[in-house]
């Protein structure tokens, strides 16, 4: 056996071959000459599990994603539960009275959310 090194864009480029383009290992064997048992490594050793780090690091944003997602819910839930159940039924400007009543402590749209977190 041979312990013959092949460089990574060579390795990379024979594995596209395989999982990208759709070619039988053993055409990619003969073609690229390398033994098929080596293609099959490199092939595992290119589809293995996510670095931890990176699985970390998504999960960290989706963690920080559905904390906001929830502090918007429960907010829009309490404004309506607390304050505003007995508004919704009135006149547009009762509503209207009531928005600016309120609006310093709870956001209007997203966009005013997002100048507001920025100056805080």
């Amino acid at each position: 056996m041979s312990k013959q090194r092949y460089p990574e864009e060579f390795k990379t480029e024979a594995v596209r071959q395989i999982t990208e383009r759709g070619h039988k290992v053993a055409d990619v064997s003969a073609r690229f000459g390398v033994s098929q048992h080596s293609l099959y490594q490199w092939v595992k050793a290119r589809q293995g599990p996510p670095r931890p780090r990176q699985v970390q690091r998504s999960q960290v944003d989706e963690l920080r994603r559905l904390k906001s997602e929830l502090k918007r819910v429960t907010e829009e839930r309490d404004i309506l539960k607390r304050k505003g159940h007995s508004v919704l039924c009135q006149a547009a400007r009762v509503r209207y009275a009531f928005i600016k009543r309120h609006g310093y402590e709870h956001r209007v749209t997203a966009a005013r959310a997002k100048t507001r977190s920025r100056a805080a």
